[in-house]
């Protein structure tokens, strides 16, 4: 029977980019704004596989970006490993996730390359910001789909995702 997996905020997971390095991530919130999905920062340094930082090693590194994910799901996957738990996670306050109206397409239909219906939310927020253009603080903001593991580990690994998001210019 497969193991069952239990997550809280602050758990960190130790996440595999290749044979010889792996990066880190830390489950950061839960945002109700967005399914009640789990929240993630992944870290930018890379360690050797065999290297074991200290938990706050890892979360004094610059982060490389924040996602919303199922972390029990790449856990039950062997994508990443969950080997500990600190409580700092941050100011949640500060992140801003983006989404568009105009993301997929119907069948014959060119994809929308370039959006200018975008909305915006902080993680919990009761309502999203429609802002059509992205401006200011707002082109910082990340992609607020729920990607999936395998999606959360080819950015860290590449710094992309695999699949189609429209941009913003």
């Amino acid at each position: 029977m497969a193991k069952r997996v239990i997550t809280k905020i602050g758990d960190i997971f130790a996440v595999p980019i290749s044979t010889t390095e792996k990066r880190y991530m830390q489950l950061i919130a839960f945002d109700l704004t967005q399914l009640n999905s789990d929240v993630v920062r992944a870290f930018k340094k890379k360690y050797s596989i065999n290297e074991n930082p200290t938990l706050e090693e890892v979360i004094d590194d610059e982060i490389l970006f924040y996602a919303h994910c199922v972390t029990k799901f790449g856990a039950k996957l062997e994508l990443w490993e969950k080997i500990g738990n600190i409580e700092e996670v941050g100011n949640i306050k500060e992140i801003i996730f983006r989404g568009t109206s105009q993301f997929g397409r119907k069948e014959g239909e060119e994809r929308i390359l370039v959006s200018n219906k975008w909305y915006v939310w902080r993680i919990n927020d009761d309502e999203v910001t429609r802002v059509n253009k992205l401006e200011g603080e707002n082109r910082k903001s990340e992609i607020g789909l729920i990607v999936n593991p395998y999606d959360i580990v080819e950015r860290m690994k590449t710094g992309n995702y695999s699949f189609f998001y429209p941009g913003f210019e």
